[in-house]
């Protein structure tokens, strides 16, 4: 059977992308090991610079000097394991995802992460919402306040990132600062159960390659091998590697419609360790996409000469994007 590509699915992006490339992994492809992903430093004075070079080169960095305690993401490692191994299917699917907003929430069950494709990972979205009323969007509520001290940290990265791209491409440092004050966002906990023989056997993947919807998104450094980035500039898979207790950064769609293409929404996707007794083991991750409110407007950013997109409101651009994952129905016209 023929792999799905990306551009059987290209009429529901609202941003160039010339790239193609297979949904799952393909025995055709080629790899990049020469090519590393930047560290930025965020306590150094060229931080800027330092990250607007990293993104625009390929739309990832590894953010380094960010404040986080890594015992947290530690011990976030093991919580995302547990809270999805003490629900049953039942429970979980009590609080199937379905959109708030702009932002499909909730639980996406194994091989259900899209319409697109078959992944080999269960996903639970959490926004905003479900932290102001935790007893509606968790199953398991006490889960809730340990997440939240991601949430907060993670959310007092949020301006030092997008001042610094801003500072890097010429525009006014606070532009985005209310805007992105109290904004809405999704933490999405990943539990990518043990592979069988059969599931390996599949040509699913584990999560597969696609572009974030959002400005960006932080995702700190994944325990077990998987995270592939394409490199556009030859077409091959770079895998990612990032120290423990850095944050691997990278910007999504509504970044590159607003920075007119400058910062690329980068493909990537999580592949099956190429060691058997990592696919063995249980993987977990838990990034969090930065977004802003539905009613916001997107437009190029007004430091930046000839535009190539017309504004257009947030829940229009997101929904008309995440509709290739979950059915034209979706989108708000």
């Amino acid at each position: 059977m023929q792999q799905k590509t990306n551009q059987d699915f290209i009429r529901y992006d609202q941003v160039e992308k010339r790239q193609t490339y297979t949904l799952a992994e393909s025995v055709e492809e080629q790899f990049d090991d020469d090519f590393r992903i930047r560290t930025c430093d965020m306590r150094a004075p060229d931080f800027a610079v330092q990250l607007g070079d990293a993104l625009r080169e390929i739309g990832f960095a590894i953010l380094d000097g960010h404040g986080v305690d890594p015992a947290l993401y530690d011990e976030a490692f093991v919580k995302v394991k547990e809270f999805f191994e003490r629900l049953t299917l039942e429970e979980k699917m009590r609080f199937r995802a379905q959109r708030f907003g702009s932002v499909n929430q909730g639980y996406f069950p194994i091989k259900e992460t899209s319409n697109m494709h078959p992944d080999l990972v269960e996903g639970w979205v959490f926004c905003r919402r479900a932290f102001d009323e935790p007893q509606a969007f968790w199953p398991l509520p006490e889960y809730a306040p340990f997440f939240e001290q991601i949430v907060r940290a993670h959310e007092r990265l949020i301006l030092p990132v997008m001042q610094a791209l801003l500072t890097y491409l010429g525009c006014d440092v606070h532009l985005y600062d209310a805007m992105l004050t109290g904004t809405n966002f999704g933490l999405r906990l990943n539990y990518y159960p043990p592979m069988s023989a059969i599931d390996d056997a599949s040509g699913a993947a584990r999560l597969l390659g696609h572009e974030d919807v959002d400005l960006f998104t932080f995702l700190p450094a994944p325990e077990v091998e998987g995270l592939q980035v394409l490199n556009r500039r030859n077409m091959k898979w770079v895998r990612l590697f990032a120290p423990r207790g850095t944050i691997v950064l990278n910007t999504g769609d509504y970044m590159q419609r607003i920075s007119n293409d400058i910062f690329p929404s980068t493909t990537h996707r999580v592949s099956k360790p190429r060691d058997a007794d990592q696919r063995a083991q249980t993987r977990t991750s838990f990034p969090m996409a930065v977004y802003v409110w539905e009613d916001e407007v997107l437009e190029v950013l007004p430091c930046i000469a000839n535009p190539k997109y017309p504004p257009v409101k947030a829940i229009h651009f997101h929904t008309s994007i995440t509709s290739k994952f979950y059915g034209d129905d979706y989108a708000v016209k």
